[in-house]
């Protein structure tokens, strides 16, 4: 076999892929091969680079020059410029914003600069669906290592003296986790990664196992040995094609390779991985719904104790993790606990994914120490606000997190210090807000998805959240009054106390969070019926200026109310009772005469008179 010179990287994860990645890879391939050069030029399909507001990305090595909005056209130049000529293809390096200069390579970017990836070590350096590339990325060495030399009380001690957390949300201690499954005796126990990721804008899980499915199969074959579990389950939505197609190859090549199934390594424990398919209920998250699920029941919580530890697949003692807990395991092991403790907080240690979503310049996963601030994710990482915006508002935590304003710029990223804040950790979600964006209506939005998403079971989160979600579109339509805005602070409040599970107690969150940093836009809505970023229809309103309107009756014509009065050549006016804000007036106006408001009662009239 020929030794490659050089390995072309094409991202390969869901976001590049839906650019045709998937097609530059086949170009680039077959421009290789035309030119007679598949022996010393090897082509690899990897999981996510992270950096998604520039893919389709493609990396060259050895000299890591890395290339930005590759399309499948370039493939023929990328080969003839760089692999044949030796000559970096100017116009697809990554341009740094401030300098205006070229940047040749990827750690020199603003993007990747303060990041420390340790879930996401693999992704975008491997080939996810050849096991051979994982194993010389140290794959199952970790699992080789705790099957010869740990015992399984060695083991959680080093991963309870790592400090690792569930990534989840809650934030549990891990190793406490897994020593509290394995106490509990039982003639069949299991391990369970939970893969339903269903955060509005989240992508953590779903790019780690596109990436490095074998990284979290290895951490659940070494919970399996520590809690005495000799089987598996990954619980994956089913909306992650790519990642459920990934994973089922790595779990054939693992049982092949005799690191899953009968006697692995050679020693008497034997563990092997199977995968349950979730309908993309948001309440699954929780871990008892997830059960349910698994169970072929109603996806819903149940009361804690017992906790799953004790009683949770088929009755059985059950931990479960999500993925990119499960991914931190086996550096863990490989580096030593004291390795991992040294990164991060006093009590938040190591890293964090989130997936960088909204108003941002560069929208993408990233990882980062915990204790670093949201000023340095959002403008030294994130690049700052898209359009030269100013910045409002950062969304943490999913659904159930809370809105952050200016003031918490400088807060640092681990669980408590965000939970002070008003907002949460969550699984990693973080939406950026800029001034065009209504608290009130992001708000709305997210309540929006946690009635949807309720399973129903207690009146809490079923009735509760869906009387704040009326009361807060009575606001948004300019018919809320002062005492609409009483009723969602004491009504959330309820909700959190009092509902069953985790969704419930925080779905009041978003409401609760921008009731204390801004109120002033809540007012506005209810006694001034204005909304200043214009983002509330009902409290929107066209005008006709008489200065501008010629009387050519156009938009009368095409008004599907007939709000629209005057006769020909008279200027004419609209009838904001009637009128539905469909913007048809507008568009067909040829004299730019209409305007559209968000202060009509006193505005409007000047301009109509």
């Amino acid at each position: 076999m020929s030794q490659y010179k050089m390995h072309v990287l094409v991202c390969a994860g869901t976001g590049c892929h839906s650019s045709e990645s998937n097609l530059v890879y086949e170009m680039l391939r077959d421009e290789v091969e035309r030119k007679g050069l598949g022996r010393e030029v090897q082509i690899i399909s990897t999981g996510c680079f992270g950096f998604c507001e520039k893919g389709p990305i493609v990396k060259i090595l050895p000299d890591n020059t890395f290339y930005t909005q590759v399309k499948p056209s370039d493939a023929r130049e990328i080969v003839d410029e760089h692999v044949i000529k030796g000559r970096s293809v100017h116009r697809l390096l990554y341009t740094d914003p401030e300098t205006m200069e070229h940047v040749l390579d990827s750690k020199h970017m603003g993007f990747y600069k303060k990041q420390l990836r340790i879930a996401l070590r693999n992704c975008g350096t491997i080939d996810p669906e050849n096991i051979d590339e994982s194993i010389a990325r140290n794959a199952y060495q970790a699992l080789g290592r705790v099957l010869t030399e740990y015992s399984p009380q060695d083991t959680i001690e080093i991963i309870k003296r790592s400090g690792l957390r569930g990534r989840g949300g809650a934030g549990f201690p891990t190793g406490l986790k897994w020593e509290i499954a394995g106490r509990n005796e039982a003639d069949q126990k299991y391990v369970v990664c939970n893969a339903d990721e269903g955060d509005p804008g989240a992508f953590m899980d779903r790019s780690i196992l596109e990436g490095d499915p074998h990284s979290v199969l290895e951490a659940m074959a070494i919970c399996g040995y520590c809690i005495g579990a000799t089987k598996g389950l990954v619980y994956i939505r089913a909306e992650y094609p790519l990642a459920i197609r990934r994973l089922k190859t790595a779990i054939a090549q693992a049982r092949d390779y005799g690191l899953l199934g009968e006697n692995i390594l050679g020693t008497s424990f034997s563990f092997d991985v199977s995968m349950k398919y979730g309908a993309g209920a948001f309440v699954c998250g929780e871990e008892t719904a997830l059960i349910h699920s698994m169970e072929g029941k109603r996806g819903e919580p149940s009361n804690k104790p017992p906790f799953p530890a004790q009683s949770g697949y088929l009755g059985k003692p059950t931990n479960v993790n999500n993925v990119e807990t499960l991914a931190n395991v086996p550096v863990i092991i490989l580096k030593g606990a004291d390795w991992f403790s040294a990164i991060g907080t006093e009590k938040s240690k190591g890293t964090k994914v989130f997936a960088l979503a909204g108003k941002i310049n560069n929208v993408g996963l990233i990882e980062v120490p915990m204790g670093i601030t949201l000023r340095e994710i959002i403008y030294e990482i994130g690049g700052g606000i898209k359009n030269g915006k100013k910045f409002k508002a950062v969304q943490t935590g999913g659904p159930s997190g809370g809105c952050l304003t200016e003031e918490h710029l400088d807060t640092p990223i681990d669980y408590e210090s965000l939970t002070a804040a008003g907002s949460m950790m969550g699984s990693g979600g973080m939406i950026v807000l800029d001034e065009d964006d209504c608290m009130v209506s992001v708000a709305k939005f997210f309540l929006g998805f946690t009635v949807e998403e309720s399973c129903g079971k207690c009146a809490p989160c079923r009735i509760g959240n869906k009387r704040l979600h009326e009361t807060l579109t009575k606001i948004t339509e300019g018919k809320g009054t002062q005492e609409d805005i009483e009723k969602l602070r004491n009504l959330g409040s309820v909700i959190k106390d009092t509902s069953l599970c985790g969704l419930g107690q925080t779905s009041p969150n978003p409401v609760l969070s921008t009731l204390d940093n801004f109120m002033d836009e809540y007012l506005e809505h209810v006694h001034e019926k204005k909304c200043r970023s214009g983002q509330c229809r009902s409290l929107l309103y066209y005008v006709i200026s008489a200065d501008d309107c010629i009387g050519c009756m156009a938009c009368k014509r095409v008004c599907p109310t007939h709000a629209i009065s005057g006769e020909k050549k008279e200027v004419h006016v609209i009838n904001q009772e009637i009128c539905i804000k469909c913007g048809a007036c507008m568009e067909k106006c040829q004299f730019d005469a209409i305007s559209l408001l968000n202060d009509y009662p006193r505005v409007a009239v000047a301009i109509n008179n």
